[in-house]
């Protein structure tokens, strides 16, 4: 449990600039931000019992996940939307086993850099993209901005 930073201005675009909704299709109904926010941890098929999100100053999320890194996976999918900039966790881990480091992405960054860095060795980048699925589709695909989870051998 704790506090996570995110950088506000970079993420996925959720939320309507204008008001305190969420962006939703034409054909779907308007949703509140604190709706949206849990409907992508759901879209990204994070497994979570009771999720309750409360977006105030910060995002706070609560709930129950059997491992620590689903509860990574979910703090990031919170934390990497535009708009938000930080994450107050109350998840409880049912199997805890220890945590990850959090990398936030820099300009002219690579998986295969950032595995160099982390892992001393660049072919590791692999690793990286699969701790970060869902939320990443494709190892080529992160941003400036962009919080990952790096597993810890």
């Amino acid at each position: 449990m704790g506090l996570f930073s995110f950088f506000k201005n970079a993420g996925a675009k959720l939320f309507n600039k204008k008001d305190k909704t969420a962006e939703v299709s034409a054909a779907a109904p308007e949703m509140t931000r604190e709706q949206a926010l849990v409907a992508e941890v759901s879209r990204l098929g994070l497994p979570i019992a009771d999720l309750n999100v409360d977006l105030c100053e910060q995002v706070v999320v609560k709930g129950r996940t059997a491992t620590n890194a689903d509860r990574e996976k979910i703090i990031l999918a919170l934390g990497n939307v535009e708009g938000v900039g930080c994450v107050e966790d109350h998840i409880e881990v049912e199997n805890p086993e220890p945590e990850a480091v959090f990398y936030t992405v820099q300009k002219g960054d690579s998986l295969s850099k950032i595995s160099k860095a982390q892992y001393g060795d660049p072919m590791k980048y692999n690793a990286i993209f699969e701790a970060n699925k869902p939320m990443l589709s494709h190892p080529d695909k992160i941003y400036p901005g962009q919080t990952l989870r790096i597993p810890q051998a």
